[in-house]
C-alpha cells in the first residue's frame, strides 16, 4: 500500500510540474507577445510624429 501511495504521490507532483511549466510558458509566451505589439504600437507613433513634425515645418516654410 505504501508503494501505490508513494506512486501516486510521485505522479500528482510530477502532473503538477508539468501544468506549473505549461502555465509559465504560455505566460512567458503572451508576454512577448505583448512587447512586441508595444514596440510596433512605439514605432508606427515615431513615424507619426515625425511625418506630423515634417508637415508642420512645410506649412510653416510656405509662410
Amino acid at each position: 500500500m505504501k508503494k501505490v501511495f508513494g506512486l501516486l504521490m510521485v505522479a500528482t507532483m510530477v502532473a503538477f510540474t508539468a501544468c506549473t511549466k505549461t502555465a509559465e510558458t504560455a505566460e512567458e509566451e503572451a508576454t512577448a507577445t505583448v512587447e512586441e505589439a508595444a514596440a510596433a504600437v512605439d514605432s508606427a507613433a515615431a513615424v507619426l510624429d515625425s511625418a506630423a513634425a515634417a508637415t508642420v515645418d512645410s506649412v510653416q516654410a510656405a509662410n
